[in-house]
């Protein structure tokens, strides 16, 4: 790890851990929180914005030079505009999070030249913080992390996730396939949890139809440093427009990848 990225993933360490404790004060006195609907199935809240732009502000005040796009407050440059982009999703599970339901975390992802960098997940509810980059491994609260060992999908659980963009159909499928095949599967409400989680070994993989880059940047990285294997998910302007992602333990990649096929790929976008 170059000393630029090391500099940068000591920072966001910094920053995602203030994020989380303002997170979890709002967590804690939700009957005064203000939700809003974007879409179905998509809220957002006070907390959301509030934890993004803390995160904006301390980056943009260490790093003035690098782009940032997040979930609530999008993108401050044209992607690719700096040599380093931020990714951040301030709650990923914000469902869970404004019902109560402690599944949630903080999601901030590092780009460079449009290529994974780093990833940091925090769980403020569990005080778990996982974090990765490139050549230099996972780590959960400092301890390092690898991915599953299993060689079958019916030897453990698999994370899914589900979006209403798009049709729910091959989902439904892909479940049916795995379920036939012995798996077993759950759905947690965040998928950058969910993918750290799978970078632990506690899952084998995850998939969903489409998802945004911020959901699952973060957690890639952390799949792929902790030994796993992902779909291309940056290819076909993901970073913007989303993408289909499947994430697994090496044993059994080919055998869920399989599974998800008509996921990975769907009909050519208009």
């Amino acid at each position: 790890m170059n000393t630029e990225i090391a500099t940068r993933v000591d920072a966001a360490e910094a920053i995602i851990l203030r994020a989380g404790e303002l997170a979890l004060d709002y967590f804690r006195a939700l009957d005064r929180l203000r939700i809003e609907h974007k879409g179905p199935q998509d809220r957002v809240s006070e907390a959301d914005r509030e934890t993004e732009r803390l995160i904006r502000d301390e980056l943009e005040r260490r790093f003035p030079q690098d782009g940032f796009l997040g979930e609530e407050t999008g993108a401050r440059d044209s992607p690719g505009a700096a040599e380093y982009t931020w990714v951040v999703d301030p709650i990923d599970g914000t469902d869970c999070f404004v019902h109560a339901i402690p599944v949630w975390s903080v999601s901030i992802a590092l780009l460079r030249g449009g290529e994974m960098a780093a990833g940091l997940v925090f769980d403020p509810c569990a005080d778990e913080l996982f974090r990765a980059a490139r050549g230099d491994g996972a780590r959960l609260n400092g301890t390092p992390i690898r991915t599953s060992g299993a060689q079958s999908i019916a030897d453990g659980l698999v994370g899914v996730g589900f979006s209403h963009r798009v049709d729910p159909a091959p989902t439904f499928a892909a479940l049916d396939t795995l379920a036939r095949g012995g798996g077993m599967f759950q759905r947690n409400g965040s998928a950058a949890l969910t993918l750290a989680y799978v970078a632990a070994g506690r899952y084998l993989g995850f998939f969903e139809a489409h998802i945004n880059s911020w959901d699952v940047l973060a957690g890639l990285a952390l799949v792929a440093e902790a030994g796993g294997r992902c779909s291309a998910f940056l290819d076909d302007d993901g970073l913007r427009r989303g993408n289909p992602v499947v994430a697994a333990a090496p044993g059994v990649a080919a055998e869920l990848e399989r599974i998800c096929a008509p996921l990975l790929h769907p009909p050519q976008r208009p």
